[in-house]
């Protein structure tokens, strides 16, 4: 359903998904460069389906682009201030949810989304169970990660190469974290995207397969 979430006293669209049973873990979806199109409104029913409270914030605050020459104009047109802000005003809104249930919070990113995926879950360390990444690696202080990581990649992925998996994946280990990559050889970036020509259906089915049951463990 459509919501509307507060950030920095400005009210913010949001996607928001409930489980047929009322109430459930609290997983954060993280957009790709896109913005907040009907692909990541799907994840997040998707998750409900699955028995999660999803919920999906729209990190650019309006644009939604439709072709990469667009995306990479919102994107950075984007304030970083303000889409971290808002990740953390989504943060604070799921955990208050009276449908969420547990101690901890999923979160889980595509692309632009999956760096401020670990932002959130090392800016607030305690509050994050679970870490899912989709084709997007970054940076952050992985020593403070108390969540487990699971990350989705190819190894031909021309938008984020292999070896900046393996520097964020083994940054990640030195640092103690607990880490699970995939590789899910050959494809292209945006590969579990279904409205996207490099949507891959038999690895996107793989990658969910092994998602819920890594949310549900850690949530």
């Amino acid at each position: 359903m459509d919501i509307q979430i507060t950030v920095n006293n400005q009210p913010v669209n949001a996607w928001l998904a409930l489980p047929g049973g009322g109430s459930g873990p609290g997983v954060l979806v993280l957009h790709a460069w896109w913005g907040l199109k009907p692909f990541f409104k799907q994840i997040c029913d998707q998750l409900a389906g699955q028995g999660f409270v999803a919920l999906a914030p729209d990190l650019y605050h309006g644009p939604v682009a439709a072709t990469i020459d667009e995306a990479k104009s919102v994107m950075e047109a984007a304030d970083s201030q303000v889409i971290g802000d808002t990740v953390m005003a989504a943060k604070d809104f799921l955990l208050a949810h009276p449908a969420r249930t547990g101690e901890r919070l999923g979160v889980v990113g595509f692309s632009l989304g999956a760096a401020w995926s670990l932002v959130a879950a090392t800016h607030d360390p305690r509050q994050f169970g679970a870490v899912v990444g989709f084709y997007g690696t970054g940076e952050a202080d992985f020593s403070k990660m108390q969540a487990k990581y699971m990350g989705h990649f190819s190894d031909a992925d021309e938008w984020e190469p292999l070896k900046w998996v393996n520097w964020m994946a083994d940054a990640m280990k030195t640092a103690g974290a607990d880490t699970t990559i995939f590789i899910y050889p050959g494809l292209a970036h945006w590969f579990v995207e279904s409205d996207r020509p490099e949507y891959d259906p038999a690895a996107t089915a793989l990658a969910w397969e092994r998602t819920f049951p890594f949310l549900r463990e850690n949530l």
